[in-house]
């Protein structure tokens, strides 16, 4: 009985010390958390698109540099993709960022639709706050190494143009997380979950087509529909869905298809990705996507150009590491409305076609299964165990990739979620700092799923990374 109850009272103040020393990260991630929201609103104004974020990755990099990280710029031939690091040795635990930005989604913080510059870019995605949160987290871990409380190092990624970009990929190729011991990772959304839950594998690819221009009435025999041949391999493309595997999604924008109706267009481009739950399933479709292509390049006489630009992998779920983030976002969830939020929220939701109750911002979702995004997150979970989580920082309801969501994510709503996040993620990263038994169980985990195949990219042999995806499409010269 005496041996039991010693046992309690030891279990009582190792955890009693455990949430002081959390306590000691959530009071360095307050101090700081002014800078943050004006870092955080500055990089939601810019809303620079993947690979051209030089201000935000500028503005990441240099609070880290001050705040005394080494960091080291344009790793993985990226000139905005960064790494900041500060301890020493054994573990070492990983912070992704982000701080792309979306097309076509200027939008200024107001709960109407109001465009601060038509066809612009904004921050659909929430990725100014994940950047800044993770940052912040990665900042507060550093005060408590300086204060003798955490051994082993912690690295901040970095990571520009995960909107299609794929530049997680390359920095995996690259080597950038051979030493972690395991990485975490988190998401705005419109609602605090967490879990054990993976996600789509993705292609993307530009086809692109060469014909020859000609006056549409006065000799239209003479042309080659660049523009035709994108409409056939789109037809080819709808009839295809009926031909592949449950859960297949296969989406397309015309990005180029002429100018003027009486000018036969020699130039066109349709963008194209291809998502399932399982990367084979999407290597597989990507390659009957391509004779799509290739077929109304024939029937049209016009010639083919294949921009391939990535390939990303599934989230490889890690239950071992997950709960111990849902166990932190539940003990750290004290999201409130104010009468001003409510306000904005209320006024908001009437644009929504699901708007959900304001006051499930208090709860924390369990997940599980396959969402149905896509990131490149995946193919980090391939190398190194990993989980991540997301907090409420829109409106509930609020789609990701909407004019709602830049909106909300100029509010004290986002500003409230980004803190939680801040504060979850530094509390999970404690723990796995002091509980070796919980990376040992990590790794066994992830050994386990990744089996015997081990890690085997989607991108092509020798790809280097789109630097200019997001660039308006031009006309090349066909040989």
């Amino acid at each position: 009985m005496r041996t039991r109850l010693a046992t309690f009272a030891l279990l009582s103040l190792l955890a009693s010390s455990a949430t002081a020393q959390k306590e000691k990260l959530s009071e360095s991630i307050a101090r700081r958390d002014r800078e943050a929201w004006e870092a955080a609103r500055q990089i939601w104004g810019w809303a620079e698109p993947g690979y051209q974020e030089s201000k935000s990755a500028g503005l990441l990099s240099n609070m880290l540099e001050a705040a005394s990280f080494t960091v080291t710029r344009g790793v993985a031939d990226m000139p905005t993709a960064f790494t900041a690091e500060f301890g020493s040795g054994q573990p070492v635990i990983g912070i992704l960022g982000e701080f792309d930005a979306l097309p076509g989604l200027s939008q200024v913080a107001a709960p109407l639709r109001q465009p601060a510059k038509d066809g612009g870019y904004g921050h659909g995605c929430g990725h100014h706050l994940f950047g800044v949160a993770s940052a912040s987290a990665t900042m507060a871990i550093a005060d408590q190494m300086r204060a003798g409380n955490i051994e082993g190092t912690v690295r901040f990624y970095g990571c520009p143009a995960e909107e299609g970009g794929s530049a997680k990929v390359f920095m995996v190729l690259a080597g950038l997380f051979d030493d972690c011991d395991s990485v975490l990772h988190w998401h705005p959304s419109d609602k605090n979950a967490g879990g054990d839950r993976s996600s789509l594998a993705r292609m993307a690819v530009k086809f692109r087509f060469h014909g020859k221009s000609a006056h549409a009435a006065g000799a239209p025999e003479q042309g080659r529909s660049a523009l035709d041949a994108v409409e056939l391999m789109n037809h080819a493309a709808q009839l295809l869905r009926e031909h592949t595997p449950d859960a297949t999604r296969i989406h397309h924008v015309i990005t180029a298809g002429g100018g003027a109706p009486n000018v036969v267009p020699d130039f066109a481009e349709v963008y194209y990705y291809a998502r399932h739950p399982e990367s084979e399933v999407v290597r597989d479709v990507y390659r009957r996507l391509a004779l799509c292509a290739r077929a109304g390049a024939l029937a049209t006489e016009t010639k083919l150009e294949v921009n391939f630009e990535g390939g990303i992998k599934e989230i490889l779920p890690n239950n071992a590491l997950a709960q111990v983030a849902l166990r932190n976002l539940e003990a750290s969830n004290d999201l409130k409305y104010s009468e001003d939020d409510f306000a904005f929220a209320a006024r908001l939701q009437q644009s929504l076609s699901k708007p959900k109750p304001l006051e499930s911002i208090a709860d924390v979702e369990h997940l599980d299964g396959v969402g149905m995004g896509s990131t490149d997150v995946g193919d980090v979970s391939w190398v190194v165990p990993t989980a991540g989580f997301t907090t409420a920082c829109f409106v509930p309801g609020t789609p990701g990739h909407s004019w709602q969501a830049v909106a909300c994510g100029g509010t004290e709503i986002a500003h409230q979620g980004m803190n939680l996040a801040a504060r979850v993620m530094a509390a999970t990263a404690w723990d796995l700092y002091h509980d070796p038994l919980l990376l040992t169980a990590a790794k066994a985990e992830h050994k386990q799923r990744v089996g015997e195949l081990g890690y085997a990219t989607l991108m092509e042999q020798g790809q280097r990374p789109p630097l200019n995806y997001r660039r308006p499409p031009r006309a090349t010269v066909a040989d």
